[in-house]
């Protein structure tokens, strides 16, 4: 990491070297030009000088400019910490976010999203146009995110969305046209290569005449269109904004496409002669979209299916031609043929009354309702599933949300006074239920008509229902002397009926100082400095998301059906153990940082320590039946840390007039460790296994093998590759190779786990980093946007699998395939490699075309993008941008499913009337 502690270095002495001290007159006209804005912290509101936690905002003017499609993608490397992994398909979607690292094994990982003051996950990012947004406040240490308990153990994401304002209706207009394509592909055998190979090799394969390349015949060019308008306007008293947004979007991948409209309305009224304000919102959207039922299934089979076989059904049989020895792949071209699709409705509304019952004094009533309701539709013909399959489910969810707040805000003399006190009621429901059928004696009608499948599988037919409630108080205290120091508390309590009476209430309190040493008298001397505050926090919080409404309770489910005189019957079960002491997960982190301005803000510098310790960590242990009625048990056991550091630089080394210069960068250097998974519970010992696989491979010639690669183990960072040692390629004198697997422990080479494996390294990365560049010069801006991640492997199962020549004529094999002669499967550190990268994102020219003397129009802007330009790096695959986040089966292991690398061209327009 040498590397990148260089970077910075140099960005400080260049930016000490090009930024001179500024003169009186131009320090205060600079510093008046960025007011110290009030935030939105929480539940409260302060400003920056006020400000005791680490809290970042991200306002229009600083968010991405490229083709965003998910509200998170416009601070996508922005926010140091923070790592964002897109859905691989692009279709508006989020695969994980991560703020600071993951902190549970079972829990919630995911950062607790606020729009406009309405709580909510990921999903509720959907509702929202980017265009909208006016602003995002990162809230990470647990000082500021101890305000929401529970919900905020990972992070906060607040985000404001654009208001009303005084004046007579404006319009606004955005949109945007880009073109999508494939630029990449795996180098596989082609038809004339692979008959070469097979017929050099002795080996006997079906040839069909042809030379496919299914990986293209998959493909098509993506169309993609954004559009968004915006009425707005107001007087003295009231203000109004509402907007209409619509996406469309083909992927790159042949019938992938989605379409979604938004809305949001925003209204704010003075009542009473400005005794009451009153604020209404309202905000939903409509998602249609079609996707690949599964990935692995559709590039596995494009990529090595035998490409002498053409790109057409066959006119004898009407169907498309299959190989029968190749068991794990079908006909790509079938796999088109599959429509899995999903329909989601989302709508928020909601209202708040501000009550001025003193010049100091408010009360705060707050309300929201959510409804979203997704349905799932699947159909699998019979080219691809024996008799077919079709699938439909449907999931609602219902969310009210109250609370009232009382707010007391003082400045007396040196004195600054802010307080709170609030209570708060949610109550949510789920329910949702789905059906299978199949034996389909023809795909005519597909899900549409579920009477088309002539079985409905036991375990393909379901329903649930959950009602969980949570009520919480919460009491902040915010004092600020003499703008100098800042002492703020905060004391929040949760109680969840998700636990047993015992453990219902959880308490979470924080505290935080902070020291602005840049108001002191003796720093006035040092004219350079606008801003020096060390800061220092302390808080808990609490996690609920790794159990269900009724995990306390004992309850029953169908299990069977078992004849009873001429009637069927259904039988129950018990089936798990009930543990009424589960009690809430706890999070403590202790946070210190320190941020500087220079040369009237031109240079910023923001380091930030954190340290967290997971205790009480809930995870589903095997246990021993007896003295266990089931064989699992859920219980508050593990334990886990996370620490990191994290730098923030920002350097204005040109402003002018006509030009201006920006660089920011920030780096954070993350490290993680699993404490604990064992303890006590009712006089037993209770421990989770020593070695747990967490992701694998799958494919041809891995089913029943050794084929585990990323593993959990107590001791180490989660998500670690335990693997044999490879010494090299031994030969075996007929010019054929295989790996070479190294005895580790003297007693004769032996894969299971415990034997000849080791600790060869961790699929998180131990370093991020995100850097923005931009310049304008008089109309004209470029921006240029880089993510990177370092000190983390990548497993390519992709290589392993396709340099086996073992599996040609069966499956296609890779172009160099040959010429090393590798026959062999066996998963070895062989082919783990360095995932260090650095990708940058996308390139935009923007030109704002000046106006004169236009009665309607008010602003032109055009501009052009092109996402994903390229990867600098040294892993040998597609692709280093993989999973290497979220703790599932793909966490660290590229196995045969990573979608084809696009670059999309985009051109878009703004107006404003």
């Amino acid at each position: 990491m040498k590397k990148e502690k260089h970077f910075l270095t140099t960005c400080i002495i260049v930016s000490s070297f090009c930024l001179q001290p500024l003169s009186a007159q131009e320090k205060k006209q600079h510093t008046e030009s960025i007011p110290d804005s009030v935030l939105n912290i929480g539940y409260a509101q302060g400003s920056l000088i006020n400000l005791s936690g680490s809290v970042e905002r991200i306002t229009e003017q600083q968010m991405n400019k490229e083709q965003i499609t998910n509200p998170l993608e416009a601070i996508q490397g922005r926010v140091a910490g923070l790592t964002i992994l897109k859905s691989s398909n692009g279709m508006a979607a989020l695969e994980s976010v991560r703020m600071r690292g993951t902190t549970s094994l079972t829990s919630g990982n995911d950062p607790l999203i606020i729009v406009d003051g309405v709580l909510g996950d990921l999903t509720m990012l959907t509702s929202i146009y980017p265009a909208d947004i006016e602003s995002f406040t990162i809230l990470k240490d647990a000082s500021e995110t101890a305000q929401y308990g529970s919900r905020g153990a990972s992070g906060v994401i607040n985000i404001v969305t654009k208001k009303g304002t005084a004046g007579k209706t404006r319009i606004n207009y955005s949109g945007s046209f880009g073109i999508a394509h494939v630029y990449r592909h795996l180098d596989m055998l082609s038809g004339t290569e692979y008959r070469r190979v097979a017929t050099e090799n002795g080996l006997h394969f079906l040839d069909k005449g042809y030379d496919t390349d299914f990986q293209k015949e998959i493909e098509q060019t993506g169309l993609q269109q954004n559009h968004n308008i915006a009425f707005y306007g107001g007087g003295e008293t009231s203000n109004y904004r509402v907007s209409l947004g619509f996406q469309n979007r083909e992927g790159v991948v042949r019938h992938e496409n989605m379409k979604l409209f938004t809305s949001n309305m925003n209204m704010n009224q003075k009542l009473l002669d400005g005794f009451i304000d009153c604020e209404l919102g309202l905000f939903g959207s409509v998602k249609r979209n079609r996707t690949l039922f599964d990935y692995q299934k559709t590039f596995y089979s494009a990529a090595t299916f035998n490409p002498t076989y053409p790109n057409h059904k066959n006119p004898e049989t009407g169907g498309w031609d299959q190989i029968t020895t190749a068991s794990q792949i079908t006909n790509p071209l079938a796999w088109m043929e599959v429509n899995n699709q999903n329909a989601t409705s989302y709508f928020s509304a909601h209202a708040r009354l501000t009550f001025h019952l003193l010049k100091d004094l408010k009360l705060v009533l707050f309300g929201s309702y959510t409804y979203s309701d997704s349905e799932d539709s699947q159909y699998l013909p019979t080219s691809v599933w024996a008799h077919g399959q079709a699938y439909r489910g449907d999931r609602k969810s219902e969310s009210l949300l109250g609370n009232l707040m009382l707010t007391y805000r003082k400045h007396k003399g040196v004195h600054f006074f802010d307080a709170l006190a609030l209570g708060e009621l949610e109550k949510d429901i789920y329910k949702g239920f789905y059906t299978t059928v199949t034996n389909f004696s023809s795909d005519e009608t597909g899900f549409d008509n579920l009477q088309g499948g002539a079985l409905r599988p036991w375990e393909g037919t379901g329903s649930y229902f959950e009602e969980p409630h949570l009520v919480s108080f919460l009491g902040r205290v915010n004092y600020t002397f003499d703008n100098r120091y800042v002492l703020t508390l905060n004391a929040r309590t949760d109680a969840s009926s998700k636990f047993g009476k015992n453990h219902k209430w959880g308490f979470f309190p924080s505290a935080s100082i902070a020291w602005n040493i840049s108001e002191e008298a003796f720093m006035k001397r040092f004219r350079y400095i606008d801003n020096l505050k060390i800061r220092m926090g302390y808080g808990l919080a609490g996690n609920q998301a790794g159990i269900d409404s009724y995990t306390t309770m004992a309850l029953v489910r169908p299990n069977g059906i078992t004849p009873t005189g001429n009637a069927p019957l259904v039988t129950y079960e018990n089936f798990r153990n009930i543990n009424p002491n589960l009690k809430w997960e706890v999070k403590r982190t202790f946070n210190a940082g320190f941020d500087v301005g220079l040369y009237g803000n031109r240079l910023l510098l923001s380091v930030n320590y954190y340290n967290s310790k997971t205790t009480d960590m809930l995870y589903s242990y095997n246990v021993s039946v007896p003295p266990f009625a089931h064989n699992t048990l859920l219980a508050n056991l593990g334990s886990m840390r996370n620490s990191g550091t994290e730098i923030s630089i920002g350097i204005t080394p040109l402003k002018t007039q006509d030009m201006e210069l920006n660089i920011n960068a920030n780096i954070t250097f993350q490290q993680n460790k699993l404490l604990s998974l064992s303890g006590m519970y009712n006089g037993e010992y209770v421990s989770a296994s020593e070695y747990t696989a967490i992701a694998g491979l799958n494919g041809a010639g891995t089913h029943g093998g050794y084929n585990n690669i990323v593993y959990q183990i107590v001791g180490q960072p989660l998500g670690v590759f335990y693997l044999p040692h490879c010494e090299g390629l031994a030969a075996d004198g007929k010019g054929e190779y295989t790996y070479q697997i190294a005895d580790l422990n003297g007693g004769g080479v032996n894969l299971e786990d415990g034997e000849d494996r080791y600790i060869a390294g961790q699929a998180i990365p131990k370093t991020l980093l995100g850097s923005n560049i931009s310049f304008r010069y008089k109309n004209i801006d470029i921006s240029l946007q880089i993510n990177g991640a370092f000190g983390h492997k990548i497993y390519n199962g992709t290589s392993l699998s396709y340099m086996n020549m073992n599996s040609l004529p069966d499956y296609n094999v890779l172009e160099e395939a040959p010429k090393q002669m590798i026959k062999d499967q066996t998963a070895t550190d062989y082919w783990l490699e360095k995932g260090d990268y650095v990708n940058f994102d996308y390139l935009t020219i923007g030109w704002t075309i000046p106006l004169k003397h236009t009665r309607f129009l008010k602003g032109v802007r055009l501009a052009g993008t092109v996402n994903n330009l390229g990867t600098i790096s040294s892993y040998s695959g597609l692709t280093p941008l993989i999973n290497s986040s979220l703790a599932d089966n793909t966490l660290g292991v590229d196995d045969k499913r990573t979608y084809p690398l696009s670059r999309t061209y985009t051109i878009s327009l703004s107006l404003n009337f």
